[in-house]
This record gives C-alpha cells, structure tokens and sequence, in this order.
C-alpha cells in the first residue's frame, strides 16, 4: 500500500525542466533510490515528456555480487523497455579513500557513457535523506557557505549536466514505491558499514532529529546557504570580470583586494577553475592562499604558489598570473 508520500510522486513534476534535453542517462546501481528513479522515468516517457532515456550501471567490481547484479538491473530496465548498459570500472582499485575514488570513477564512467550516446545528462536519485546527510557531513567538516548548500537539482560538471529529479522526496516514499511496483531492490552493505563515515553519521540520526535537526531544517539550511553563495557568486563573477587582462589567465587585484575576503576567495576558485579545468578541492588551502595574497598585497612583494592544478603568481604590479601546471606537477600536488 502506497503511503501519502509515494502517492504524490507525479513523474511530470519531479522532472519538470529536463523535457528539452537531448537525452538522460538514468544512473541505476540497484537500491531502491535508482530503481524508483527508473520507474518514474519511464512513467515519464510513458506520458509522452521525456527525451530518449538510456539506463547506465556501473559495475566497480569491489564485491563478488556487483557483476551479477548489474546485470539483474539490466533485466529490470529491459523489462520497463529501456536499453541498458554495464559500465565496468577497470583497472587497480585504490586502497585507501575507495568511496571517495569509486564516486570519482562512477561519474567519470556515465558521463563518458552520455557523450558516446550524446546525452545531455546524467540522472542519479539522490534524494531529501541523501541532502540531510550531505549538509550533515560538510557541517562536520567545518564547509563553507557552497557547500552548506548541499546538492543542487542540476549541477553542471567538467564531464556534463548532473540532475537530481528525486532531490525533495523522502527515502521511505522510494522505498514505498518501489513495494507498490512489485520492483525488488538490493541493499548496499556499505551503507551500514561504520568504517566509512556516512554510515556512522546515520545512526546519528535518531538523535538529531530528536533535536530538531530534520530533513526539512537541513533542506531550509540549504536553500538559505545557496541564496547567500549566489550573492558571493555574482560579486565574485562581475569583480573577476572587470579584472581580467588581454592577457589569458591574468588579472589586476587592485579592485579586488579591497572586496570582502569570501568574494576574494571566490575569485580565486574561479580563476583557478578558469585555468585549470575545476575549482580547488580544498577549502582550506584556498583560504591561505588568499591570506598569501592578500599579505603579498600588502607588503608589496611577490608571491607563487600552487593551488588546484595551477601555478599562482603575484608580480609587483598586483598582476595575478594563474597557468596550468603540467599533469606531473599536478599528482605532486594532489599527494600532498
């Protein structure tokens, strides 16, 4: 029996803005989160919306059961009429951060995988207890005003579009669904395992919740922190503008210096971001790099440094020159 919350999932709601799209590559591992994602979607194309879809599983070859169940989701999607595809993650597997390099292999692999079939997105099921887990974990990393925005409906990455169609719905309403479908689903042992850190902020559930700390306060904490990033987005994005020099990856930081330090900060990411592909991934070293400059600044002297894949240099006419480093200085630098 469908609960209040599984009742209301309307496909043509939940994926409201992405009819246009050239194509959606449904990200399906198997759990319930993906295989409701996949139901919806093709109720979706079901009533005559949805752009080609195509369901793509990755298969990181970290458990004796993954082959044989990504090829179970195969059957489950060919059953709903969608093609499937079985992306392998090859190669060495690391031994020390996995969830962290398997989530970097995954969206890699999809969003290859999109481009060779000429989709415009990747489509994962993310949803509202994957955010309070998400805003959980930055707040315990000590995250900035972005990251407390948690995960965004549509996010636009090096490889392509990432959407979240499911982000608002509750855990339990996929889980209902999926039940109401006759779809069975898999459990991912990782997610109770209290050697990765999800899995131990997640029997710190019941306690926070009791607190007042609920899916709906971490969604209101999100949507207020992403206000005030877009606020540090556009000064960062004008005042880098007005900066920019004919020359390619150079600016003047006469104007800038004088802005508030996190639109500083900003303003590096995205020069960064400019130069070398992506935005710094840590954002510690982006804040003492800004410090750097801003005491380089200050007393008028020189400075380099390195900072995401970019060599960073301030010359005495407050000229910052950021160039790509080369993909071996590059690994150095992200041993560090």
């Amino acid at each position: 029996m469908l609960t209040p919350a599984a009742r209301s999932l309307e496909p043509s709601a939940l994926f409201s803005g992405f009819e246009n799209l050239s194509g959606v590559v449904l990200a399906v591992s198997g759990g319930p989160d993906s295989l409701g994602l996949m139901h919806l979607a093709a109720l979706w194309r079901d009533q005559g919306a949805a752009p080609p879809l195509h369901v793509a599983t990755v298969d990181h070859g970290l458990r004796e059961e993954s082959a044989a169940e990504a090829h179970r989701v195969g059957e489950w999607a060919r059953a709903l009429a969608l093609p499937h595809e079985i992306l392998p993650w090859t190669g060495p597997k690391p031994a020390s951060a996995i969830l962290e390099r398997a989530r970097e292999a995954r969206y890699a692999l999809l969003f290859a995988y999109a481009e060779k079939i000429g989709a415009a997105a990747v489509a994962t099921g993310h949803h509202a207890d994957d955010q309070w887990e998400t805003i959980l974990f930055r707040l315990a990393r000590g995250s900035g005003v972005a990251g407390l925005a948690g995960m965004a409906r549509a996010q636009r990455f090096a490889g392509g579009l990432l959407i979240r169609p499911l982000l608002d719905l509750p855990k339990q309403a996929l889980v209902d669904f999926c039940h109401a479908r006759g779809q069975a689903f898999f459990d991912d042992p990782s997610n109770a395992d209290p050697a990765f850190a999800r899995a131990r902020l997640r029997r710190l559930a019941a306690g926070l919740q009791e607190a007042g700390f609920c899916r709906q306060k971490a969604a209101k904490l999100a949507e207020r922190a992403e206000k005030a990033d877009e606020v540090v987005e556009w000064a960062a994005e004008n005042l880098l503008r007005r900066a920019q020099l004919c020359e390619p990856g150079a600016y003047d930081l006469g104007e800038i210096a004088k802005a508030p330090r996190a639109v500083v900060e900003r303003c590096l990411s995205l020069a960064v971001a400019r130069a070398a592909g992506s935005k710094p991934r840590r954002l510690d070293r982006l804040e003492f790099l800004a410090r750097q400059v801003h005491e380089a600044l200050r007393q008028g002297s020189r400075l380099r440094a390195t900072l995401g894949g970019c060599a960073v240099m301030l010359n005495a006419g407050k000229v910052l020159i950021l160039r790509p480093e080369s993909p071996r200085r590059r690994g150095i630098e992200d041993r560090r």
